[in-house]
């Protein structure tokens, strides 16, 4: 008997259509969970946390953050694996997974919430996905409740007006980075999706589904919206490519983006929590990048850093890392 696993998410939710993607690539049997309120009470029997996606396995199990789930279900089953077998492309997959988690999701948050827009129309969707079930007038009242809320939470990605120019400058250079770099290959590795493209992937569904991020995606990148619709429903096409043939698509990336940006922001956060502080300010692209500190991203650190030391001695990887400006970072 086929099992079936329970895969609570939403549309709206980067994470949970990445975990969706992964699940369809490795033709893992599930069920597609939106979440809502009509189903709330059997989400709150497995989740730990009330954060999606979640998992449930046939078991009764409840798993739950996108990157163990994937880590999870990597580790039980076979081929097609999303891991290449070179090592230092493993961990440099990895590291993009967690920069698309991380600091990508800055810019799927900052668009979606501070346009008026963008804010309203996502409101709209989330509304109507919990509490469509109850009529218009439940959907209208929960719409100005969803916009105020998240519009109010834009600080907590370190959105504001100074740092807008930061978030929206990073998201236009990385289109256009990943645009010519998708024009020879299907996926950011070659010919089959791996944990790069999941992270960064899931950043960019959303993005492509909201007007203000859609509309710079259609006009300026056609390749990237030809990869966000065939991550949808990944499938092998080829092997993974070298880190030779791949270098000069995802050098720039790694240079301009995750040594530049992501990986100073994510350690002075993780200083900034250490210290138990309630603010930090770090200098990112010519600017002063202030917000308050969060924990899970300080854990995520930690776990990079962590599957660093296991790899640091993989030929050729600490000098990339050196080259792209991130080893002095992950090495800490």
């Amino acid at each position: 008997m086929t099992k079936t696993y329970r895969l609570f998410g939403s549309e709206l939710s980067p994470y949970s259509v990445k975990v969706r993607s992964y699940f369809r690539y490795k033709g893992i049997p599930h069920e597609w969970m939106p979440r809502s309120a009509a189903n709330q009470a059997e989400f709150q029997k497995y989740a730990k946390l009330p954060l999606i996606p979640l998992v449930v396995t046939p078991e009764g199990q409840g798993l739950q953050d996108s990157t163990p789930i994937i880590e999870h279900f990597e580790a039980e089953s076979g081929s097609p694996s999303i891991v290449p077998d070179d090592p230092a492309l493993a961990f440099l997959s990895a590291l993009l997974e967690e920069y698309g988690d991380e600091w990508g999701n800055k810019w799927m948050f900052h668009y979606r919430w501070s346009y008026p827009a963008d804010c309203w129309a996502t409101a709209e969707r989330i509304a109507q996905q919990m509490m469509g079930h109850l009529g218009p007038l439940a959907v209208a009242q929960a719409r100005t409740t969803v916009a105020e809320r998240m519009s109010g939470r834009l600080g907590f990605v370190g959105s504001n007006a100074t740092t807008q120019p930061v978030i929206e400058a990073s998201f236009k250079r990385v289109i256009g980075l990943l645009d010519s770099h998708l024009a020879k290959r299907p996926y950011l590795l070659g010919g089959r999706p791996g944990m790069a493209d999941l992270g960064l992937w899931g950043q960019f569904y959303e993005a492509a589904t909201d007007p203000t991020p859609g509309a710079l995606m259609r006009s300026n990148a056609p390749n990237l919206m030809a990869w966000v619709q065939r991550m949808t429903s990944p499938r092998e096409e080829g092997p993974f490519e070298s880190w030779q043939s791949l270098s000069a698509g995802l050098m720039p990336l790694l240079t301009e983006e995750a040594g530049a940006l992501f990986l100073p922001w994510s350690a002075a956060n993780a200083a900034a929590v250490e210290k138990g502080e309630k603010t930090f300010e770090v200098p990112l692209a010519g600017s002063k990048w202030s917000q308050e500190p969060q924990k899970y991203h300080a854990r995520s650190l930690a776990e990079i850093r962590r599957k660093y030391a296991a790899a640091k001695d993989v030929p050729m990887l600490d000098d990339i890392l050196d080259r792209a400006g991130c080893r002095r970072w992950l090495a800490a």
